[in-house]
């Protein structure tokens, strides 16, 4: 992991070594073995919300209850199958789709809203009925999506690193594929200009089985940094950065798989199954349907 000092100096040869014309950086092989436990996924805070992206805000450390003096008094916590919930009875499908795209990039912290968000996905999961085609569900899979959420939440970003976007684009080939999830990144090195910056991309071929599991192998990670851009000097260190803020089944999806629990033209909604993410949730919009405000 690049979390190891040793590791983090093998990966800085790496880095430094394989520098090409193009300012490309070919590092971090994938591990030939795996260690410790199944573990659940951690629970503490977030990645930065920024221009393009909007993970979670991050959790209070006390939890707080909301009242009717919150400024997220508006948040409806719905009863998935009927039944009040919040006050606000049961949603049909569109309802609680626009109700989810809406409080994500609004979210400030307090527990009614991760309840809010949680309710939503149960009940778009409930009412979702599976693609039954292959050729259907590669049709309605392939391209671009946004990363508007998930339930693995991490530790607090370094304030050198700004995360302007993560994209998960797919490449679809009957039961096989390409999926690579792409971190749009600014860097301040020495914290007073973000004058570094480009593309940090995983990429992982999958093979889908049972309906549209898809298990996935993690193949390379790639540091872009965009033409122009100044070259850290310490490329290991600001992917450390890039470990903490990206999500964890999105920074190491190896040895994972993701059944699609929801999917319709512009919202997909992923459940993982694995050794360190099990049961985390990822929800997606096709990017360019969505503009998301600056928080």
């Amino acid at each position: 992991m690049i979390s190891q000092p040793k590791s983090r100096a093998i990966a800085a040869l790496l880095l430094l070594a394989s520098w090409d014309g193009n300012n490309t950086a070919h590092a971090f092989a994938p591990p030939s073995t795996r260690h410790g436990p199944a573990a659940r996924s951690r629970v503490s805070a977030s990645p930065t919300a920024a221009e393009g992206f909007a993970p979670m805000k991050e959790r209070p450390a006390r939890r707080r209850t909301s009242n009717i003096n919150d400024e997220n008094k508006d948040v409806v916590v719905v009863a998935v199958g009927g039944g009040g919930g919040g006050g606000g009875g049961a949603l049909s499908v569109d309802e609680a789709k626009a109700a989810l795209i809406d409080l994500v990039p609004r979210m400030t912290g307090i527990d009614a809203e991760y309840r809010a968000v949680e309710s939503y996905i149960n009940l778009l999961e409930e009412r979702y009925t599976p693609v039954l085609t292959l050729d259907f569900l590669n049709l309605a899979m392939a391209g671009e999506w946004q990363l508007l959420f998930s339930t693995n939440l991490l530790g607090r970003p370094n304030r050198r690193l700004r995360l302007r976007g993560l994209v998960q684009r797919i490449d679809t080939n009957g039961l096989d594929g390409h999926l690579t999830n792409v971190a749009r990144w600014d860097y301040a090195e020495d914290e007073d200009a973000f004058d570094a910056n480009g593309n940090f991309s995983i990429k992982c071929s999958y093979s889908i089985s049972r309906g549209s599991r898809m298990a996935v192998d993690l193949n390379d990670r790639e540091l872009r940094p965009a033409w122009g851009s100044k070259i850290p000097e310490d490329v290991p260190t600001m992917v450390g950065y890039l470990h903490r803020a990206i999500p964890g089944e999105i920074f190491d999806p190896d040895g994972h798989s993701m059944d699609t629990t929801y999917l319709d033209a512009n919202l997909r909604i992923v459940r993982l199954t694995g050794p360190n993410h099990e049961g985390v949730r990822n929800v997606f919009m096709r990017n360019g349907s969505l503009e998301i405000s600056p928080m």
